[in-house]
C-alpha cells in the first residue's frame, strides 16, 4: 500500500504543524490561550467538515471507509487528550516560555509516543530506534531545565505534558487510522474546539476580535487538522512509534520558523538540544527493518491498492477502480519483506 509515500505525508503533517507553533505565539500574546486552544481546533473541525461536504458535490470520488461504530469510544478518548486538554496545555505553556523553545519540545511527543506503542500496544522496536528516542529525550531535557538550576521551567512543564497528552491521542488514533481520516481531524476539530471555546467564555474570558478568529481559523485548518489527516494517512503505513519519530522533524521547522520569524535568540541550549534531536531523527530516518512474518487471516475495511497484501476478488456492485475500500479479508500467508508496522505488519517479534 505504497501509492503515496508514508514519510512524505509523515514529513508534510511536520511541516504544518512545526510552523503552527511561531504563528500561534503571534496571537496567544493578545488572546487567552484557553480561548485560542479553542478557535484553533473549531477552525480545523469547520473548515475540514465543509471540506468533507463540498468533495460528492463537486463530483470528486471518496472512497474511504467510515467510522465504524466501534471505533467511536477510542476516538472521543483522542478527542478528550489530543483536542481538549492537549491545546490548552501547549498554549499555556506558550504564553509563558519562547516559541522556539515550545517547538523544541515538541519533539517529546514523539518520544512519548514510541514509549506508549511500545509498552502500552505492543507495537515493536529495535536499539536503533530506542538510542534516537534517548537522543531526543535529553535533548529536550537540556530546553525544559531552568537556567538556575533550581527547578524545570514551569512553560516548559506545561509542553511537556501536552505532548504527553498528544503522545496518548496519537496511540488511540491508531485504532481508527482504517477509516476516513478527514471525517477523523473534522470530528475531532468540531468537538474539541466547542468544548473549549465554551470553557473559556464560560471563564470569562474576552471575546476575541475578527482577525484573532480569522488567525486562528487558517492556523487551526492546517497546523492542526491538513497536519492531523497527513498523520492519519502515515499511521496507515508506518505503525505509530515510526511516524512519531518522522512528525519529530516538526520541533525543527517551529524553531527555525521563531528564530527567523520573530526574532527569538539562538542560545547554546538551543543549538546542542537541537543537534541531539536531529541525531534521534537521522536513527529513525535511516532505520531497515525486515524478517520473515505470518499473517492472521482478517477481515476490515480501508482504503487500498491490489498490492501484494491485497489480492482478491470483488463482490457484485464494489467499484474496483483503485484506489478503493471495502470490507475485505486477507488469508493466512508467511513471507519476507521490508515492512513498518502498519495496518497489516501489528505482530509481535
Amino acid at each position: 500500500m505504497q501509492a503515496r509515500p508514508a514519510p512524505a505525508l509523515a514529513l508534510g503533517a511536520a511541516l504544518l504543524f512545526g510552523l503552527s507553533a511561531p504563528a500561534t505565539k503571534i496571537l496567544v500574546t493578545t488572546t487567552d490561550p484557553w480561548l485560542l486552544a479553542g478557535l484553533l481546533y473549531l477552525g480545523s473541525g469547520v473548515g475540514l467538515g465543509l471540506y468533507r461536504l463540498g468533495r460528492p458535490l463537486l463530483g470528486w470520488r471518496v472512497a474511504e471507509a467510515r467510522l465504524a461504530r466501534w471505533d467511536l469510544p477510542w476516538l472521543g478518548l483522542a478527542i478528550l487528550t489530543g483536542g481538549v486538554a492537549a491545546p490548552v496545555l501547549m498554549l499555556f505553556g506558550l504564553a509563558g516560555g519562547s516559541a522556539a523553545q515550545a517547538a523544541l519540545l515538541l519533539n517529546l511527543e514523539g518520544v512519548f509516543t514510541a514509549l506508549l506503542a511500545w509498552l502500552a500496544f505492543g507495537e515493536a522496536f529495535d536499539r536503533r530506534i530506542a538510542i534516537g528516542m534517548a537522543a531526543i529525550a535529553l535533548g529536550a531535557l537540556l530546553l525544559a531545565w531552568d537556567p538556575t538550576g533550581v527547578a524545570p521551567d514551569g512553560a516548559a512543564i506545561l509542553v511537556i505534558a501536552a505532548t504527553l497528552a498528544w503522545a496518548t491521542d496519537n496511540n488511540l488514533t491508531r485504532r481508527v487510522s482504517a477509516s476516513d481520516p478527514v471525517q477523523i481531524a473534522a470530528l475531532k476539530g468540531a468537538v474539541a474546539g466547542t468544548v473549549n471555546l465554551l470553557i473559556a467564555l464560560g471563564r470569562g474570558a474576552e471575546p476575541p476580535g475578527v482577525t484573532a478568529v480569522v488567525g486562528a481559523a487558517l492556523i487551526g485548518l492546517f497546523g492542526y487538522g491538513t497536519s492531523l489527516v497527513l498523520f492519519v494517512l502515515a499511521l496507515r503505513q508506518l505503525g505509530t512509534a515510526r511516524t512519531a519519530a518522522y512528525f519529530s522533524t516538526a520541533p525543527f521547522i517551529g524553531a527555525l520558523g521563531a528564530v527567523l520569524g520573530l526574532g527569538e535568540p539562538v542560545s547554546g541550549a538551543l543549538v546542542a538540544a537541537g543537534g541531539l534531536m536531529a541525531l534521534g531523527v537521522w536513527l529513525h530516518l535511516s532505520e531497515r527493518h525486515e524478517h520473515e512474518h505470518v499473517h492472521e487471516a482478517i477481515a476490515h475495511d480501508h482504503l487500498h491498492w491490489h498490492d501484494a497484501h491485497h489480492q482478491h476478488e470483488h463482490d457484485p456492485g464494489v467499484d474496483g477502480r483503485e484506489p478503493h475500500g471495502h470490507p475485505h479479508v486477507h488469508p493466512p500467508v508467511r513471507h519476507r519483506h521490508p515492512h513498518y508496522p502498519d495496518l497489516h505488519h501489528r505482530h509481535r517479534h
